[in-house]
């Protein structure tokens, strides 16, 4: 079994169409959550707040600069994610395929490294 992350990723457009039919977006994602407990397969699944809420830390430079949303030319915004604990990348791709997202999203699926696929130090 391997870990991976569906990452929701949507453009303005999107978000706004999710919004505007917010409560059935909010019940086919229950009952999507609902099929992956029952498969046994869910980790955890979260919703990220607004943006204009959020800050940036920029390492661009000498020292960190901090910039406070909403933010310019931000063309993708991750709204959220599932974890999920399947057996291979398709099945993961497979469950991406489902998420009730809205036309013009898109689903990212990151496979989670393991904590011996991370370098230690000395190495």
């Amino acid at each position: 079994m391997a870990k991976y992350m569906l990452i929701m990723r949507g453009t303005d457009e999107s978000n706004a169409a999710m919004m505007a039919g917010i409560d059935e977006a909010m019940a086919a994602t229950r009952r999507f959550i609902e099929e992956m407990v029952k498969a046994g397969v869910l980790l955890a699944a979260e919703g990220l707040d607004d943006p204009r809420r959020g800050v940036v830390v920029d390492f661009g430079g000498e020292a960190p600069v901090v910039t406070d949303g909403p933010y310019g030319e931000t063309k993708e915004l991750f709204g959220g994610y599932f974890l999920v604990d399947v057996a291979s990348k398709e099945e993961a791709v497979e469950w991406a395929t489902r998420v009730p997202a809205a036309r013009g999203s898109k689903i990212e699926v990151r496979r989670v490294a393991g904590s011996d696929e991370v370098p230690q130090a000395g190495e």
